[in-house]
């Protein structure tokens, strides 16, 4: 049950994932019904409903399989690169960010979760686990002398979650910065979150 003729109930599941990101980034989660997103998939009501328990459970999964992922993916791509660099690298491209489906979708999530809770308890493990992994890459840049140690990785990482999340609603249609001026920015934030002695022997080495 829930398979299309030929087709794996895994290949099934994504063409469903697929199907919703892009239904819910479109209309909206209000705006979708379970069977627009059956009939993109080529599935059935039923058969959607085997594979996912409700349209809330199905928003939240087709988030976490084609949501935003830029730094995960850098970090996966170059993990020996100082995570202090790979912030900064996707800090900078925030202010250009345009809307797309990726960004679309997480914004979707956030709004239905404020106003139901079958879809918040869901979005609440999920941006816990993004927090808690982004805490977890601030307390190795802590390891590695990249971060004061004294700085609160729980808060540090929320700082993150909220300029990436924001950037999702405040998009570069709505709202331009230059972009020197964002790396300026942004290369100072770094610098006020390096280990003191770091800082201390930068001012020393530039002091006359």
């Amino acid at each position: 049950m829930g398979r299309i003729a030929g087709v794996t109930a895994t290949e099934t599941r994504e063409r469903l994932l697929r199907a919703a990101a892009e239904s819910f980034a479109l209309r909206g989660y209000d705006g979708t019904r379970v069977a627009d997103i059956a009939a993109a998939a080529g599935v059935s009501n039923g058969a959607l409903y085997a594979h996912f328990g409700s349209k809330a459970e199905l928003l939240v999964v087709a988030l976490r399989a084609h949501g935003p992922q830029l730094l995960a993916k850098l970090f996966a791509a170059e993990p020996d690169r100082p995570i202090t660099e790979l912030l900064a690298v996707v800090g900078r491209g925030l202010p250009r960010r345009r809307p797309d489906a990726h960004g679309s979708l997480i914004v979707e999530a956030l709004v239905a979760a404020r106003r139901d809770e079958d879809v918040a308890r869901p979005m609440r493990d999920y941006v816990g686990e993004r927090a808690d992994w982004l805490a977890g890459l601030v307390r190795a840049a802590q390891d590695a002398g990249e971060l004061d140690g004294a700085l609160s990785p729980d808060a540090l990482s929320h700082f993150c979650l909220l300029l990436a999340m924001g950037s999702a609603l405040v998009t570069s249609d709505l709202h331009t910065v230059d972009d020197e001026e964002w790396a300026a920015l942004l290369t100072r934030v770094v610098a006020a979150l390096a280990p003191a002695d770091s800082v201390d022997s930068t001012a020393q080495r530039g002091a006359p």
